[in-house]
């Protein structure tokens, strides 16, 4: 788990504008994802290539019916949250054919679905699949697939049954109880880990999205970091930073990267 092919596949689409946004939540689940058993660490082996999907060796491909299927057709009572990439749905799939399966049998999964009117894109959902396609950590959220058909742009994550710290922090929900301080250190203490293994020399991944939302908690309130939209490559060689345009949520990027780009 973890090897990734060396071939690639082309996505055809042109490439969106990387917006800045923020991720809005629904009652429930921002994005409601992932595993009960913890993953294992990898790194991956195949650079990343704008533009193209690395093919990885974990990461199933789906037809837009077969997740249409799975999500009982989008229907409005599976939406677990909302965010600038599109709404996430919650469906089900067999465990080992990764068919669609019948409500509460099988795998629960979480579809997220672009939104072709909104702030995100095909760079994000490419993004996405490239990064989490290559990297597995117990800390980090567990891409299962994704969907490329016509316009169709969805990503399949395992579900997460306590959605996002978000939901906790500011009650989103009438059955979300308040965090009892041993929680909350373990969650603080899953995301730094998280983060350390994106910034350790091996990975250098910049996450550039920290903020309460993307830290979806599981039954155990075990913490994984999720969207990956505007992750980027940190410096390589004997570069000391690497320049972009601001990029994130305002009140979670750290103030000199704000001022600075750097």
């Amino acid at each position: 788990m973890g090897s990734c092919f060396s071939v690639r596949i082309k996505a055809e689409s042109p490439l969106h504008n990387d917006v800045n946004s923020t991720y809005g939540n629904k009652e429930g689940n921002d994005l409601s994802c992932t595993s009960s058993k913890a993953s294992p660490i990898s790194v991956p082996t195949t650079p990343r290539t704008e533009g193209e999907i690395l093919q990885s060796s974990n990461l199933r491909s789906f037809s837009f019916n077969e997740l249409k299927t799975a999500t009982r057709n989008f229907r409005p009572d599976s939406v677990l949250g909302e965010g600038g990439f599109g709404c996430v749905f919650k469906g089900w799939i067999d465990e080992r054919l990764f068919t669609a399966a019948k409500p509460g049998t099988g795998m629960v999964i979480a579809v997220k679905r672009l939104n072709q009117e909104g702030f995100q894109g095909h760079h994000e959902w490419l993004a996405e699949i490239n990064y989490l396609g290559q990297l597995h950590h117990p800390n980090l959220v567990k891409l299962v697939g994704y969907c490329l058909e016509d316009d169709h742009r969805l990503l399949v994550y395992e579900f997460m049954a306590r959605g996002s710290l978000e939901n906790h922090l500011f009650r989103r929900s009438s059955y979300v109880q308040p965090l009892s301080w041993s929680h909350r250190m373990k969650i603080a203490l899953g995301a730094a880990k998280g983060i350390a293994f994106l910034h350790s020399d091996k990975v250098q991944v910049i996450y550039r999205d920290v903020k309460s939302s993307n830290i979806l908690l599981d039954s155990n309130y075990n913490v994984k970091l999720s969207d990956f939209g505007l992750a980027k490559d940190g410096p390589t060689g004997d570069k000391s930073h690497v320049s972009t345009r601001v990029m994130g949520t305002y009140g979670y990027a750290a103030p000199e990267y704000m001022a600075t780009g750097k």
